[in-house]
Parts: structure tokens; sequence; C-alpha cells
């Protein structure tokens, strides 16, 4: 005679148990609850709520239980999917999103910005560079490709060095003349246009994990009539390669020497890479360890390569490709 353990385990694992089916049922249902909720939360909360979706749906799925335990303690009820126990544990689950959010945000360490106008008048440095224009020829009074292409190599510059700061309608000497003539390029002439057409440009030319590092915010000038433009470029944690403009070279590395900016040749950039990202060019001990098991070394091509010859064999089969043209 089977003990009640055994007969009580048994009808829990049976697949036409009820209760099995019922919380089968009820997980991926609460997932989706909890991901509806951390978006609308998101969405009537924006700028406040900084996590992802995938941050947020989490959040959101922990204050669902939070709130079905809350909401079953208040009205004793037996019926976990009624009115009353859904709208409790969705608030529950919005509070505790928003309450999460702000404890992260409050512990993300944001470091205060100097006000433009003082940074301004520090000079230029390796760290600093001032450009009167990102679009705007001065000299010729038109729009000129050769302005965008100069911030872009700056910005890559810095994230490929120690970090520094780009300060967009400053003049050489410091004096704060304003964004009015590349603003007048845009279909609307305001900062949120401006900072959209630099990060499209940062994304077409260094990639989009790159493109979202630099920090930009805005000034006034002293006389109010126009904005000046700061880049805080932080270095970045992988090397950044500028993608030619059209029709020219291919993606290049460039770097601030002193209160320049200079593009690596393939042997610098090489070293430099080693250099400036030794973990890059750390090969995993299994991946070694297989390669030796393996025997794979008659078949170089399917062994893993650092950065260095991946760079030296690109070169390598693009001037291969101009001498067959």
């Amino acid at each position: 005679m089977k003990s009640v353990e055994s007969i009580e385990t048994v009808t829990i694992t049976n697949p036409a148990n009820p209760v099995l089916i019922w919380w089968v049922v009820a997980q991926p249902l609460l997932l989706l609850l909890s991901y509806l909720v951390g978006r609308a939360t998101r969405f009537l909360l924006r700028g406040r709520v900084t996590v992802s979706d995938a941050a947020a749906t989490l959040i959101a799925l922990v204050g669902l239980w939070l709130g079905l335990l809350l909401a079953g303690w208040i009205f004793d009820e037996g019926d976990l999917f009624s009115v009353k126990m859904l709208v409790t544990s969705c608030g529950v689950a919005a509070v505790v999103l928003i309450v999460t959010s702000a404890v992260l945000a409050r512990l993300q360490c944001h470091r205060t910005l100097q006000p433009i106008a003082e940074v301004a008048q520090m000079g230029e440095s390796d760290r600093l560079e001032f450009k009167s224009s990102a679009r705007w020829n001065l000299r010729t009074d038109k729009r000129d490709e050769a302005m965008e292409e100069v911030v872009a190599k700056t910005v890559a510059a810095f994230m490929n060095s120690a970090g520094g700061t780009l300060l967009l309608g400053v003049a050489d000497d410091g004096s704060l003349i304003g964004l009015g003539p590349d603003y007048s390029t845009l279909k609307q002439p305001d900062a949120d246009r401006f900072e959209l057409w630099l990060r499209g440009m940062w994304r077409t030319r260094m990639g989009t994990n790159a493109a979202a590092l630099p920090q930009v915010d805005f000034a006034p000038t002293p006389d109010g009539t126009a904005e000046v433009c700061r880049v805080t470029a932080p270095p970045s944690p992988l090397p950044v390669y500028l993608k030619p403009a059209k029709g020219r070279d291919g993606a290049a590395l460039w770097v601030r020497v002193g209160n320049s900016t200079r593009r690596l040749e393939v042997d610098d950039a090489v070293d430099y890479v080693m250099l400036r990202w030794p973990r890059i060019n750390h090969v995993a001990w299994p991946i070694r360890l297989g390669n030796f098991l393996l025997r794979r070394d008659q078949s170089p091509r399917a062994l893993p390569i650092n950065p260095a010859a991946a760079v030296t064999a690109a070169t390598a089969s693009r001037d291969d490709e101009g001498t067959g043209q």
C-alpha cells in the first residue's frame, strides 16, 4: 500500500494535475504582465526610470510576487487572478520598479561637470580641444564635410587615449561664439537635433557601441543668443576604429599625441592596441588547450587570432585586392 507522501508526489507530478497545469500557465502570464508593467512604468516616467527593458521586467516580476503576497494578506482572496489581486500587485510592482530605479540612479557616480565657460578659459591641451563649428566652414561660409571629419577624428582619438573634452562653438582663444551656423544646417535648429546628428554621425563612423560612450551637454553663450556644445569622451574599453567616409581608405586608429590628433599606421596601431588594451590580446586557456589537443596548427585559418594579427591580415588582404585590380 502506497504511503500518503508517495501518493501526493504522484499527484503533484502528474501532468494531468490541474495545480501543475495552473502553475505552468501562470508563470508565463506573470512574466508577460511584468514586462507590460515595466514598459508602462518606463513610458509614464520616461527620463526617471533609466533601467533597461530586461532589468525593468525582472524588477517588476519581483514586485508582482510581493504584490500578490500583500494582496492575499489584505483581501484574503483564493483567486490569484481576481481584479483586486491583479491591480494591487501591478501597483506594488510599479512602486518597486520606481524605487529600485531611483536607488540605482542614486548609487551611480555622476561626476559634476565644470561649467563650459570655465572649461573654455583653460586653453587647449592633450585632453581639451576647441572647434568653432562642427559642420559649417566659417571661412568659405558653407557646409563642409571636412569639419565633420575633424570632429569624428577628435572624439575617436580621445576615446582611444585617456579621454578628453571637445568644445564645439568655441574659438581657439576660448571665446564662446556659438553654433548658430551649424544649427542653420538642421531641419530643426536646436540642441536636441544637433545631438541627434552628432550621435548618428558617430554611429555611422565608429559603430553603435562607441557612439553611446560620449556625453553631450549644452550651454548658452554669454549674450544668450546661441549655444555651445561640450562632448565629454571617456576612455574606451575597446579600440575605436574610425570608418572611412565615402571613397576613402579603410578604417583607421586615431589617438591623441600632445595637443594634436594623429592617425597610427598599421605597425604602430598594432603595438598601441597591444599596450593600451592588453586583455583583448589574451587567448583563454580552453582555446589554447583545444588548439593543442586538436592539432589545428596545419589550418591557420581555424586558429583564433589576436587583434594584432587581425589588423595585419586585413591590411594584407586589402593590399592584395588593390594589386589584383
